[in-house]
């Protein structure tokens, strides 16, 4: 079924700067290289577009950026250019970038880096993780358990958060889930944003496109779908850590956030309940006119609620000390 032709009107609750800029993130999409493309194509143009915002966001979020390898991964360091909280001195933040698995290494990283290592005064680490088409399921959350094995060895389990946003959102709890698995200490925070512990489904798989002018889908975007889950399970709790309520139990105070205009935000609001149904502390939070990924763009006053509100969560929730990270 397609509904293309209907036209509905844009949040009257979005912030002015919002509902200007609507109409620009639509255009902008629409140039966008259809998933299939060349992998060439999609990793310039969102090369390109994530260059930019990481400009801007350096302009209202200023930080140092160092190109590190860890574990044999490569990483980008981000550090406050007012230099690291006296807080945050034992602290630690792993960032995991969207991308659908295929772009985003880089500066894509450093968008979601760049505002919560500024406002916050702490240490980010963006990895660069494997990706598809050129690796599968699990390369990147064996990249993320190796970073994370290194860092353990200077930080205390609950001093390190990890976050992502996307595929990202949809990394870190993959990647908690292995380290459950592995019997690894889990984090003492994470976030899962725009993408979380089960697959893109519910309503909003098909009012999503709806409402940002591409029409219902007839088949929502699944996670099998995308060339870096070729040949894995769906029912794999690797895979989808929600399908687990005994894996969930083991989970971290969680922070979930998404937008009206996600298409993967009954994805984020089911995981929410599911973790709360598991007993976890998790924290919903829905931006009212937000799409996909919106916090991106840094001049909207939902983006700059969102870093406050990322920032203010792991502040709450990771140790500042050695020894309160080893009770």
């Amino acid at each position: 079924m397609t509904a293309a032709s209907v036209a509905i009107p844009y949040s009257t609750f979005a912030s002015p700067q919002a509902r200007a800029f609507f109409p620009k993130m639509l255009a902008a999409s629409a140039k966008a290289p259809p998933l299939g493309a060349p992998i060439e194509q999609s990793r310039a143009f969102y090369g390109r577009l994530n260059s930019d915002r990481a400009a801007r966001m350096r302009k209202l979020y200023p930080v140092t950026v160092r190109h590190v390898t860890i574990a044999g991964v490569g990483a980008d360091a981000v550090l406050p250019a007012q230099g690291v909280s006296p807080a945050n001195r034992h602290r630690v933040l792993i960032n995991l970038h969207g991308g659908a698995f295929l772009w985003g290494a880089g500066s894509g990283g450093l968008v979601e880096a760049i505002p919560i290592a500024s406002l916050g005064r702490i240490e980010v680490i963006t990895l660069d993780y494997r990706q598809g088409p050129e690796h599968a399921f699990p390369a990147a959350s064996e990249d993320v358990e190796a970073v994370y094995r290194e860092l353990l060895k200077r930080y205390g389990p609950k001093q390190i958060g990890i976050y992502g946003c996307s595929a990202g959102g949809i990394l870190t709890g993959e990647a908690v889930a292995r380290f459950i698995a592995h019997k690894l200490p889990v984090p003492g925070a994470i976030g899962t944003f725009c993408g979380s512990l089960v697959t893109i489904d519910g309503d909003s798989a098909y009012v999503g496109p709806l409402l940002n002018g591409q029409g219902v889908p007839a088949h929502p975007l699944q996670l099998l779908a995308l060339p870096y889950f070729r040949g894995a399970n769906a029912d794999d709790p690797m895979v989808q850590p929600g399908l687990s309520p005994a894996l969930l139990k083991q989970f971290p105070p969680t922070l979930l956030i998404t937008g009206t205009r996600d298409m993967a935000m009954g994805s984020v609001v089911h995981s929410q309940a599911l973790l709360a149904q598991a007993g976890v502390e998790a924290e919903l939070h829905v931006w009212e006119g937000m799409w996909h990924s919106f916090f991106s763009d840094p001049e909207l006053p939902e983006s700059q609620q969102a870093y406050r509100t990322i920032v203010a969560f792991f502040e709450r929730h990771l140790a500042p000390s050695q020894e309160e990270a080893h009770p």
